[in-house]
């Protein structure tokens, strides 16, 4: 295949997936269509299946690249931090800044996403997984150095910090409030580091 047509190619697969998460985040995924996809993207519903399966593709391909663009940027800026805190502030500051950046689609994840009858061994909860498995190696990175107490459980952290912070930010959009990324990042990470240094840490 020509470069030129390749690339063309690639351009109308772009946008057909950044036109899927417009209305994926304004209607939500079970009201969208194929329809109002394509009409987003300025194309026929026939020629968006020469791309896309359905609509249920093009969900799993917004997810996917969300899920790609966070965890590279995380894992590259907790690569570059010297000490177990200043990479645990990372990772609270991103997540609560995806939250503050990106509610609609968040939303989408925790109301629907994570809803669907087939979620369970899919691709997007692989990602997830392998997202919040940042929290767990960086626990496992501390405990190995001794910052963290070696008796931490790493799942029940990484429980408390996504957990925590999902109803943190939920509250906060459904009340349609702006989150204090900073002010709630030092909140956090405080918590945390009290709990996962233990008494017998200096």
């Amino acid at each position: 295949m020509p470069r030129i047509a390749a690339e063309k190619m690639e351009a109308r697969r772009e946008s057909i997936v950044l036109a899927a998460r417009s209305v994926f985040v304004a209607k939500g995924y079970a009201a969208a269509t194929v329809t109002d996809i394509a009409q987003a993207a300025g194309i026929s519903d026939g020629l968006l299946y020469r791309y896309f399966g359905g609509k249920r593709e093009l969900l799993m391909e917004v997810l996917e690249l969300f899920y790609t663009d966070i965890i590279t940027g995380t894992e590259r800026a907790i690569g570059q931090e010297p000490t177990f805190q200043c990479k645990l502030e990372v990772l609270v500051r991103r997540h609560l800044q995806a939250f503050a950046d990106d509610p609609d689609l968040c939303r989408l994840f925790i109301s629907e996403v994570r809803t669907l009858d087939d979620y369970v061994g899919s691709t997007t909860q692989e990602l997830n997984r392998r997202y919040t498995h940042i929290l767990t190696n960086l626990i496992a990175w501390g405990q190995e150095r001794g910052f963290i107490a070696a008796d931490t459980d790493p799942r029940l952290a990484r429980d408390f910090l996504f957990g925590g912070i999902e109803h943190l930010a939920w509250r906060e959009i459904a009340n349609g409030r702006a989150i204090d990324v900073a002010h709630r990042t030092a909140q956090v990470v405080r918590l945390l580091m009290a709990g996962l240094k233990g008494s017998d840490i200096a």
